[in-house]
């Protein structure tokens, strides 16, 4: 099946309205408890931990084991008030509404002592009349409930049937029936976050007054005729209109940069109206297309428009004009029985190379615009052109959009249900339809935005029979699944957007599980679909426990955060592997042991007297074997992508989890709370790479295969040196003739029996040398250098404990590391603490007496500082 959409993208900037006023009701609240004993100021946007937290009235939440002491905040029913002053005369306008945003998440509303409406949604936008309970002086009060105790509550009383999960694991120190509130799911714990089910107005209110008509929205959809190679931009305009007589007018349409000036005539009826408007594009003007990270730019266009209507009534907005078209392709492949799965953007093949993305903070009102540009800065700076959207979060604010649209990062977006079943009540139902309808309008201009997918894991959870469903019920349970993800979700985003693809769940079989019903006998087949693959029992330095699937869209493994993020919440007691606050934070069953045992297989683990050197050693090696993890695993995805073997691969995806942490605890990042490196974002800024030389075994036979994602061939040489563990100086160098590698490809460059490549050099054994690799033309280095391990390294012999030393010096605003080796040093893992930053390579084989590598400050910084806080770390150094 080919699924063929194409896109034509507006943002909205800046606009300006007459015959309208906003009032924002942002600021300074009060906040008491349920029984009135606590009474505070607290910030809106906000939630009740965060006052409490500024106020001084409790710790940093994430400090210890507050989670559990605070859990207290999460069972009270917390009440928000305001008094305010209308800063305009209200009898002078027809409408006035409350608008908010976002409430998290149940509550009642009071203007005036009036209830005004009820909110039950955390994703959804609420908008109250309030014409006829407004004053000059007001006060207004959201009395919320708990949300725990709201779901608890839910659950008990949908006697239909069991929807499980009643409850996380115990690991989780999490609450229950998560899936009976429309809330960010991973409040109530999950395998790598906290419960901190909040309460407050998390995101803007205010007050709007307007007369004759108020324009709410405005969106845009492309049509494309392929025969004639026409854009046609049409855009629907959501009007209020409250004069009691039909509205005439003009709407002027302009994008100077595409020379369109285009002027309509418009009457607008009484009540709710749509406008809908088309513009044609005139294909004699060159369109600039928005293109990934790495496959060109993010070209947009300032558009204008604006309505001039009777009364002189003018409404204008300025937007942003991006081009781009998407298509999942899911065809018959040549020798395989099963389907493609793979996205093209402006119809070229495009390998998604990315990670998953969950809430940067328990509590959003944390999650600054600085720390949102640190993260989704760091995402391109690691080469990676896609974040999946994690179904089990919120959908993300404006600017997190807005900045994928800038830095050309597209988004896997989820729609937000993860890992359980849910509940099939009308209202239910229906708060669902109203959340996924907002959300849609809210979020289809972003060119960033390539699919949209109705859940996470349930599909799956579903089929494989995660919650021991009778086999006789299943089909109860299924008619749920499909009302809720395709009567429901998939209808309601098809009516606001038809621009982009949708699939049911992350895994699916994609167009297979369409053909079976919506769900598949096994969602996790390696010849449809996305799949996830997690195996903590297996070596990860085996290629071949891997899926040669056609898309994996979650994989990874574990480690823990540096000592510089953990020290800022824990104390000395702490800070040792098996200290109870080491199992506190760690939420993911025996989590602790998987990550020693897979380190174990090819490490010396620490063997420090000192427990505090232990413990960091051990932070390290965790680090080290979950970067050599992963970078094992999605090599194996990136050279599967132009090869069929048994009727598997084509594999057109790879996207580890997970990206980035809600607080400093042992997780499957790379990115630690706050936006610190681990050594997996570093070798993901490799492995990535454009260009990449990919080496693994296969019967005791050595091969390179060449990953390129460029759009034109590459024209190389492959050097491929052998060094001893006990010199710096290479044994032997082989560079290859001039190699082809074709545009989007991976392809064989260079095969080799190990017994013949050892032979060569001298008296080179498998435990005594390594193997390093590049792609370069006479210009120099094409690719990163990379490295295959001929045996595990804890077996290693000649290894030798370096003596690193570095002088750093200042460029501008960066700084210069010098280093010198006096061996050979695996893993070099430079620190600089708690000083916010990225070097330019880290965590690397260190084969020659000298390199430079470069440091990158977030924060301003200074030579001695660096210096008083630089550590250098290599593998030896723990034994």
């Amino acid at each position: 099946m080919r699924l063929h959409l194409l896109l034509l993208l507006v943002l909205c900037r800046s606009g300006s309205t007459s015959g309208a006023l906003s009032y924002g009701l942002g600021g300074s609240w009060r906040i008491r408890s349920g029984n009135g004993s606590l009474e505070l100021l607290g910030t809106v946007p906000g939630c009740v931990h965060s006052a409490l937290f500024q106020q001084g009235l409790i710790q940093d939440p994430y400090y210890g084991f507050n989670d559990l002491n605070y859990r207290w905040i999460s069972l009270d029913n917390w009440t928000y008030s305001k008094e305010f002053k209308i800063p305009f005369d209200i009898s002078k306008w027809q409408i006035i509404n409350l608008i908010f945003e976002g409430v998290d998440t149940v509550s009642e509303i009071l203007l005036n002592n009036v209830t005004i409406g009820k909110t039950d949604n955390m994703f959804n936008k609420y908008i109250f009349d309030i014409t006829n309970v407004v004053r000059v002086m007001n006060s207004i009060e959201l009395r919320f409930q708990s949300a725990v105790l709201y779901a608890a509550k839910q659950s008990k009383a949908y006697t239909s049937r069991e929807v499980p999960p009643n409850c996380p694991p115990l690991v989780q120190k999490g609450e229950c029936h998560v899936n009976f509130i429309r809330k960010e799911q991973c409040s109530f714990s999950w395998d790598w976050g906290p419960s901190f089910p909040t309460q407050g107005i998390w995101k803007d209110v205010r007050i709007e007054a307007y007369n004759i008509c108020h324009l709410n929205d405005f969106t845009f959809v492309p049509m494309y005729v392929r025969r004639t190679q026409v854009w046609n931009l049409e855009i629907q305009a959501f009007f209020d209109v409250i004069s009691p007589t039909p509205v005439g007018g003009q709407v002027i349409i302009a994008i100077p940069e595409l020379k369109i000036q285009q002027t309509n005539s418009i009457t607008l009826q009484p009540g709710a109206r749509i406008v809908e408007l088309s513009v044609k594009i005139n294909k004699n003007i060159p369109v600039k297309t928005w293109w990934p990270h790495g496959h060109g730019n993010q070209t947009g266009y300032n558009m204008k428009i604006l309505f001039k209507l009777d009364k002189n009534l003018t409404i204008e907005r300025s937007a942003k004009v991006y081009f781009r078209t998407v298509e999942l392709m899911e065809e018959p492949i040549k020798g395989s029985h099963g389907l493609s799965f793979y996205f093209k953007i402006n119809e070229i093949p495009i390998f998604l190379k990315g990670s998953n993305w969950i809430p940067a903070d328990s509590f959003q009102d944390r999650v600054t615009s600085d720390l949102l540009w640190l993260l989704l800065q760091s995402v391109v700076d690691a080469n990676m052109n896609v974040l999946r959207v994690w179904g089990g979060g919120i959908y993300e604010q404006d600017e997190f959009y807005e900045l994928c649209d800038e830095l050309g990062i597209m988004v896997w977006q989820d729609f937000m249900f993860a890992c359980a079943l849910y509940p099939n009540e009308q209202g239910f139902m229906d708060s669902v339809a109203a959340e996924v309808a907002h959300q849609v309008r809210r979020l289809k201009s972003h060119p960033s935005i390539i699919v949209w997918s109705g859940n996470n894991e349930n599909e799956e959870a579903l089929m494989m029979n995660w919650f021991g469903i009778k086999l006789v019920d299943l089909p109860v349970y299924i008619k749920d699944y499909v009302a809720l993800y395709v009567s429901n979700i998939r209808e309601v985003v098809f009516s606001g957007d038809k621009s982009r693809p949708f699939v049911t769940s992350s895994p699916s079989n994609g167009a297979k599980s369409v053909e079976e019903g919506w769900v598949s006998q096994n969602p996790q087949s390696k010849f449809f679909g996305d799949v996830h693959f997690y195996d903590y029992d297996s070596d990860c330095w085996n290629w071949k426990i891997f899926p040669k699937a056609r898309f994996v869209s979650e994989y990874g493994y574990q480690s823990w955060p540096s000592f510089s993020t953990l020290e800022t919440v824990s104390s000395k007691k702490d800070w040792f592997y098996n200290s109870s606050f080491s199992f506190h934070r760690q939420h993911h069953e025996r989590g602790n042991y998987k990550m020693l045992y897979q380190a174990g297989l090819h490490f010396k683990l620490p063997q420090s007297s000192d427990p505090l050197r232990t413990f960091k050693d051990t932070i390290y090696i965790t680090q080290v074997m979950q970067a050599q993890c992963v970078k094992t695993e999605t090599e194996f995805y990136l050279r599967s992508r132009s090869e069929i073997v048994n009727g598997k691969g084509h594999t057109m995806g790879a996207m580890y989890w997970q990206l980035n942490d809600i607080w400093q605890a042992p997780s499957w990042s790379s990115l630690e709370f706050g936006g610190k490196w681990k050594m997996l974002h570093y070798f993901a800024r490799n492995f990535f790479a454009p260009l990449l030389p990919v080496g693994f075994e296969d019967q005791d036979v050595f091969y390179i295969y060449g990953v390129s994602d460029l759009h034109s061939e590459s024209k190389v040489k492959l050097t491929v040196r052998i060094h001893s563990w006990s010199s710096l100086k290479p044994l032997c160098s082989t560079v290859t003739n001039p190699l082809v590698i074709k545009a989007g490809e991976a392809v064989s460059l260079y095969k080799e029996p190990v017994y013949k490549l050892l032979k060569r050099c001298g008296n080179c054994t498998r435990q005594s040398c390594v193997v390093s690799f590049y792609l370069s033309t006479d210009g120099g280095h094409r690719s990163p250098t990379n490295y295959h391990f001929l045996s595990s390294l804890k077996y290693a012999v000649g290894l030798l404990k370096p003596h690193i030393t570095a002088n750093i010096s200042q460029q501008h605003d960066t700084f210069v590391f010098a280093l010198e080796t006096s061996a050979v040093a695996p893993f070099v893992w430079l620190d600089v603490g708690s000083i916010p930053g990225r070097f330019s390579d880290n965590g690397f084989l260190m084969t020659e007496k000298k390199q430079t590598v470069l440091f990158y400050p977030w924060k301003p910084t200074s030579k001695n500082e660096l210096k008083q806080s630089f550590r250098v770390t290599s593998l030896t150094d723990i034994y």
